[in-house]
């Protein structure tokens, strides 16, 4: 276990059902991070999201609707933190009428912590408002899918 993990905290005017909508429709997590996102929101499935360019890669290796998800991540091409190299744990926790939403990312090199922690922070800031109906795509957004992401079967994608 990571001794210092990335963390990052925000609670979300929406119930936690909506909250993991976000989190796993492609269509619905491009509104708060990325351009273009597949999804396959089941254990082993695909998780890919490009996110200002940078080609996130991983897979969703556990999932408790709508309580805790997991998932490894990397970025295609990285000999730094390749896909899978690092893991993202996400809790959704009722509060109120809202949603506490918990984060940890793990494995990260010393080197990527302090742009993940950055980036966290603003991404979560995002999905609380697209959950509230608030927030578009992001500034500086608008790369081309990666040619690998194609089309198939089974997949759900947003561009």
């Amino acid at each position: 276990m990571d001794a210092d993990p990335v963390t990052a905290t925000v609670h979300i005017d929406a119930p936690p059902e909506r909250v993991w909508d976000y989190f796993t429709k492609p269509g619905l997590l491009v509104r708060w991070m990325g351009e273009y996102a597949v999804l396959e929101p089941e254990p082993g499935g695909q998780f890919t999201v490009n996110v200002q360019g940078a080609p996130v890669r991983g897979r969703f290796l556990r999932l408790d609707p709508p309580r805790l998800l997991l998932i490894s991540w990397g970025y295609a091409g990285s000999d730094r933190l390749p896909p899978g190299a690092s893991t993202v744990e996400i809790r959704l926790t009722p509060a109120g009428t809202g949603t506490r939403v918990d984060l940890e990312h793990r494995q990260l090199p010393a080197a990527e912590k302090p742009g993940h922690g950055v980036g966290w922070v603003h991404y979560l800031a995002r999905i609380a408002a697209a959950a509230t109906g608030e927030a578009g795509p992001d500034p500086g957004m608008g790369q081309p899918p990666p040619p690998e992401a194609e089309r198939a079967p089974g997949r759900h994608q947003s561009r």
